[in-house]
């Protein structure tokens, strides 16, 4: 068998379970019969008398020997004998071929069976690691770690929201891929290249639909940080401030801020360094509900802004109606502007030049220390959720975007604030 050369087929079992060895000895003898019978029809015979005469007679004219009848005879008494054994196994067992045919099939099938669950496997772990949808299918677990998003379903209402308006063009991401890899890098803060090597895509393609699908969901998002109107206020103000300042309470302010890469520019330098951190920052003011809901988040502005400024001239103060209160920090000198508002601020009582406090001046502080921690804690929340916002920023990301007057860290926060207004809220 030529079994190395590239035309050989293969061509034996083809469907046999037992294959007889030839006989070659039986397969000669079968021969010399068939060409003496040849030989004698070719005789003509006399009239009334058999064309083809019998063994005895040929032995009587000396045309065959007894060697060759015994022979024949021999041949004959094997195949009877054959035929004989073969019907009595078909009698003895009739379904002894059907049964071995049966054996076969079930094998046949165990095997097909087995290899169809290994392809569904191979494929179910293909898609784990191509990043696809079956990769965080109802599994609210991988959702909160990879997304920041509480449940699948939540993600999945966000999907539907977003993938209608991003473009794939020829890039080789899928628009779910590009909107996981986005929530990956702000929620993990991943490198650009270690975000690439997971998806099996070029860096540059990762750079650019990072880019792209944080424009759509800014733009798709914004809403979510909305400033609610006083009647959803006073009908969903929880019983701590109501018990406290009655249902007047419109907002809870503070600033936080995020760390940048030094800049070269030596005005810029000087604009972004803040003295609180010692550190290149930009700082935002963020207010939230009595409820713990993200309602107001400003643009980024250089660390070394006060928090006064911030506030008068990031729009705050236009969100405010008569009669509105505003509970912030001591850092905000901003009586007189929230007056001009015909609203309040409350801040804790100040302790410079004074040895010791009225009790109602503690009892006040008190209350509204107790009350304005929840914006540190959702500050925190958004931070810890989206560890993007706890690293130190690139400084091209600190500059406003092509065509645009929004800087790209801007877009990163208001993302981020509505993605943690998708989430419980930290007050009760």
């Amino acid at each position: 068998m030529l079994d190395t050369h590239p035309d050989w087929a293969p061509s034996l079992l083809l469907g046999h379970n037992e294959v007889k060895v030839t006989n070659k000895e039986r397969f000669a003898r079968q021969v010399r019969r068939h060409l003496k019978h040849q030989g004698t029809s070719e005789k003509p015979g006399e009239e009334g008398e058999d064309t083809v005469p019998s063994e005895v007679e040929e032995v009587a004219q000396g045309n065959v020997t007894e060697e060759d009848v015994e022979e024949v005879a021999q041949d004959t008494e094997e195949d009877v004998e054959e035929v004989a054994q073969d019907a009595e196994d078909t009698a003895q067992n009739p379904d002894n071929q059907s049964a071995e045919k049966c054996v076969h099939c079930k094998s046949t099938h165990a095997e097909i069976n087995r290899l169809l669950e290994e392809n569904r496997n191979l494929k179910r772990e293909l898609d784990e690691r191509k990043m696809t949808e079956q990769f965080l299918k109802d599994d609210d677990g991988k959702v909160k770690y990879y997304t920041g998003l509480p449940t699948y379903a939540i993600f999945q209402v966000l999907l539907c929201h977003i993938m209608p308006f991003l473009h794939q063009g020829k890039r080789k991401l899928t628009p779910f891929q590009m909107i996981l890899l986005t929530l990956m890098r702000l929620r993990l803060d991943l490198p650009m290249q270690h975000i690439s090597h997971i998806f099996g895509v070029h860096r540059a393609t990762v750079s650019a639909a990072f880019q792209d699908t944080l424009n759509v969901l800014y733009s798709r998002l914004s809403p979510l940080v909305h400033w609610p109107d006083r009647e959803s206020l006073r009908i969903s103000m929880p019983h701590q401030f109501a018990e406290t300042f009655g249902n007047r309470v419109a907002a809870i302010v503070d600033c936080f801020e995020i760390f940048i890469e030094r800049p070269s520019n030596l005005q810029a330098r000087a604009q972004t360094f803040s003295n609180y951190k010692h550190r290149h920052t930009l700082k935002y003011l963020i207010g939230i509900t009595p409820q713990g809901v993200i309602s107001f988040i400003s643009k980024g502005w250089g660390g070394r802004t006060s928090d006064k400024r911030i506030t008068e001239e990031s729009g705050f103060l236009d969100k405010l109606l008569p009669g509105d209160m505003v509970l912030a920090d001591r850092g905000f000198d901003i009586k007189e502007s929230v007056g001009l508002m015909c609203a309040e601020v409350k801040i804790p009582a100040f302790t410079k030049g004074r040895q010791q406090l009225d009790a109602k001046d503690v009892e006040e502080t008190r209350s509204i220390a107790h009350l304005r921690i929840h914006v540190e804690r959702v500050i925190g929340q958004v931070r810890n959720k989206y560890k993007m916002l706890s690293s130190k920023i690139p400084i091209n990301m600190a500059l406003p975007c092509e065509g645009e007057t929004v800087v790209f860290l801007d877009k990163v926060v208001t993302v981020c604030c509505a993605l943690t207004n998708m989430c419980p809220s930290v007050v009760q």
